[in-house]
């Protein structure tokens, strides 16, 4: 997400926190991908006061910025856990962290912007501990579906990185072996009082293909703007199960052990 758009992303991330209220789970380490500052932070520090934050900052935040913010919360984990760069997660396809090595990841807003969303959900299963909890939040493909029912010449749309819906989601989740996945989804929309506006967060939201040119002021837009959000949830139960084959699911040898007993005389 840019600036222009980071109130959505912070009501987004308070709405999914409200959804945790119902989640029993012991949060050790979080990761929290993206992360950004904003209101939501408070709801954090005061839910896993003690916890160790991960996280992967969004491009354009200053560490001072994010430092900062943290404090104006009092998050006492402040000096607990790692930062990095979102960029580095793109590029290379990988969290700096250790297998099995947080209880809960929390991403908003960011997979409709990943060519294959699948590569993230195998990265999430790797980096959760058993029984651990990934919940996120991405737009789905009727996103803008206005401006897509336009027909001029004058702006340039493109389909999200990954148009998936909450099915094909729901789909994922299970094929990389998480358990019990909850699929959610709501249409916001927002109400525009100029073109302008309208243009700023459309571009925010990455539906531009190229920015609007001055022709657009003479093309009739829509006054509204509707989001598809979709949420889920799902666990990392069973990690020693090797994946299964054949609707069968092997147990790693290693993972089998010997109950023994010591008869007495």
């Amino acid at each position: 997400m840019t600036q222009p758009i980071r109130w959505l992303q912070d009501e987004i991330a308070d709405r999914m926190l409200q959804k945790l209220d119902i989640v029993k789970l012991d949060v050790k380490d979080v990761l929290i991908v993206p992360d950004f500052p904003g209101k939501h932070l408070a709801s954090f520090a005061k839910r896993y006061p003690y916890a160790n934050i991960h996280s992967l900052t969004e491009p354009g935040i200053a560490t001072f910025e994010m430092w900062r913010s943290k404090v104006m919360v009092n998050w006492r984990s402040l000096f607990r856990g790692n930062s990095s760069s979102l960029a580095d997660y793109l590029a290379k396809g990988k969290f700096n962290l250790p297998d099995n090595s947080v209880d809960l990841v929390f991403s908003d807003l960011l997979l409709q912007d990943l060519p294959d969303p699948q590569y993230f959900l195998q990265e999430c299963w790797r980096v959760l501990r058993e029984g651990g909890l990934v919940t996120f939040t991405y737009l789905g493909p009727d996103t803008g579906k206005e401006l897509r029912a336009l027909e001029t010449s004058l702006i340039t749309l493109k389909a999200l990185l990954s148009p998936w819906d909450m099915h094909d989601m729901g789909d994922a989740l299970l094929g990389e072996r998480f358990s019990d996945p909850v699929m959610d989804m709501e249409f916001i929309s927002l109400d525009y009082q100029s073109d302008e506006l309208l243009l700023i967060d459309a571009e925010a939201l990455k539906l531009l293909e190229i920015p609007a040119s001055e022709g657009i002021k003479n093309a009739v837009l829509p006054k509204k703007m509707t989001l598809e959000v979709i949420y889920g949830h799902a666990w990392a139960v069973g990690k020693h199960l090797a994946k299964s084959q054949d609707n069968v699911a092997y147990i790693d040898v290693n993972q089998i052990g010997r109950k023994t007993r010591s008869d007495s005389a």
